[in-house]
């Protein structure tokens, strides 16, 4: 009778072990951990919170400042999405592009050149250092940039992916220096001109618009993107998060707390 008793309390146990495991593979499966930049990322999602929370979906929101370990960490699987990067970046690492896949595109941030010592392309001396992204696209885009508004030409089948190599002409012979993204608007105050992307330069207290001495079109290739793991395309959570992301609030909050134009929803 005691091994019974023994025997079936063990059993009871291992019984409620499985059952709160269980609750909590339950609870974590309405959790949604996203990683992304501060800037305007970070505040977006931070906007859609009670939105997905009425839905039964804990959105985690996991900062982080470099354009590398957010698509290591979500093919790690430490996070189910990010929100940092454009197409162009994506498909700028193999693994990434056999891993991960955008889900959908939500805002623009324009991409420009700025300078503490200058304030006109007229006024950039011959000569002049100026500092890019080292990352492929971003880098790129920085010299399509510069090549829009006259101060480089690259060869015509350079693509997004330019580097200085691609540079055919350069009248006043600028010096380039490839920084990492983030590293940028710290380099003001060592070169003459930096190319920074719009969410650093925005965290910076850069705005765009207003600082910058020359900025992209509105018709730009670098839409900011949710990603994910391939396969998970269709997470209902992921699906709540493209609804949130895409409405009309969100669409309000865009344009009023970016009145200058230094992020632009694209839907």
């Amino acid at each position: 009778m005691k091994k019974i008793t023994v025997a079936a309390v063990a059993l009871t146990l291992v019984f409620a072990t499985v059952l709160l495991v269980m609750g909590a593979c339950k609870k974590d499966s309405k959790t949604l951990k996203i990683g992304a930049t501060p800037v305007p990322h970070a505040e977006m999602l931070a906007e859609v919170e009670d939105d997905l929370a009425a839905q039964g979906i804990k959105l985690e929101i996991i900062e982080f400042t470099d354009y590398v370990t957010p698509n290591t960490a979500l093919i790690a699987g430490d996070i189910d999405a990010n929100f940092f990067q454009h197409i162009p970046y994506l498909e700028s690492n193999d693994e990434w592009t056999t891993k991960l896949v955008s889900v959908f595109g939500v805002h623009i941030e324009p991409f420009g050149l700025y300078s503490n010592k200058y304030r006109s392309l007229a006024e950039i001396p011959e000569g002049a250092t100026v500092a890019i992204p080292n990352d492929p696209s971003n880098g790129g885009r920085a010299l399509l940039l510069l090549q829009d508004n006259g101060l480089v030409t690259l060869k015509p089948d350079a693509g997004l992916e330019a580097t200085v190599l691609d540079i055919t002409s350069n009248p006043q012979n600028l010096k380039f220096v490839a920084l990492e993204a983030a590293q940028l608007p710290r380099s003001l105050v060592d070169v003459d001109a930096a190319c920074i992307n719009g969410n650093y330069a925005l965290d910076a207290g850069l705005s765009p618009v207003n600082d910058a001495i020359i900025i992209e079109d509105a018709d730009s290739p670098y839409v900011n993107i949710v990603v994910v793991r391939k396969g998970t395309e269709s997470d209902p959570r992921i699906q709540a998060l493209r609804g949130a992301l895409s409405s009309a609030e969100i669409k309000n909050f865009i344009n009023n707390r970016w009145q200058d134009g230094s992020v632009v929803a694209i839907f």
